[in-house]
C-alpha cells in the first residue's frame, strides 16, 4: 500500500474527513502499517495506551475479560478506529482488540494523534460522536442482556 493509498483510506474515517489532504499524508507517513493474522492482537486490556488504530483491511474484534473469559462485544471493520479512547482518558486500554481475520491497521502514535485534536477541534468533536455511539450501542446490550 502506497503513501497516497493509505491517504485514501483515512479520508474515509469520519474524524479525518476534513483535514487537509496534506496533513492527512503527513500522518500516513508518520504512522506505521502493520499486518495481523486472525487471531494477533493490536493491544491487550490493561496495556499502556501509546497508540490508536485505523483498520484498513480485514476487521478487528474488542473483547472484555470477565471471570468466564473474553467475551466480544464489538467488531470494527475497515475505516474505522480503535485505541483513541484510552489515549483521549490518558488510562489504560479498556478491552483487548485481536485481529478477526488476516487485517492490516495504521497505527497512530499517542503523541501525533494528540497533536491531531489540538490542531483539528472538528476531529474531537467526532471522536466525542463516536464515543457516545458506543456507550449507547453498549447500553443497549447491557439491557438486552438484562432482560434476556
Amino acid at each position: 500500500m502506497t503513501i497516497d493509498t493509505e491517504v485514501a483510506a483515512l479520508r474515509q474515517v469520519p474524524m479525518f474527513k476534513d483535514i487537509d489532504p496534506s496533513r492527512l499524508k503527513l500522518l500516513a507517513f508518520a504512522s506505521e502499517r502493520i499486518q495481523y493474522k486472525a487471531g494477533q492482537r493490536l493491544f491487550l486490556q490493561g496495556d499502556a495506551a501509546d497508540a490508536a488504530y485505523v483498520i484498513l483491511e480485514g476487521r478487528a474484534d474488542i473483547l472484555l475479560k470477565t471471570p468466564g473469559g473474553d467475551v466480544k462485544v464489538a467488531e470494527l471493520g475497515r475505516n474505522q478506529i480503535v485505541g483513541e479512547m484510552a489515549i483521549i482518558s490518558d488510562t489504560p486500554r479498556s478491552a483487548t482488540v485481536v485481529a478477526g481475520e488476516a487485517s492490516a491497521a495504521l497505527r497512530i502514535d499517542k503523541r501525533v494523534f494528540l497533536d491531531l485534536l489540538v490542531q483539528f477541534p472538528q476531529m474531537a468533536i467526532a471522536i466525542m460522536r463516536e464515543i457516545a455511539r458506543r456507550l449507547e450501542r453498549t447500553n443497549a446490550q447491557l439491557v438486552s442482556a438484562q432482560r434476556g
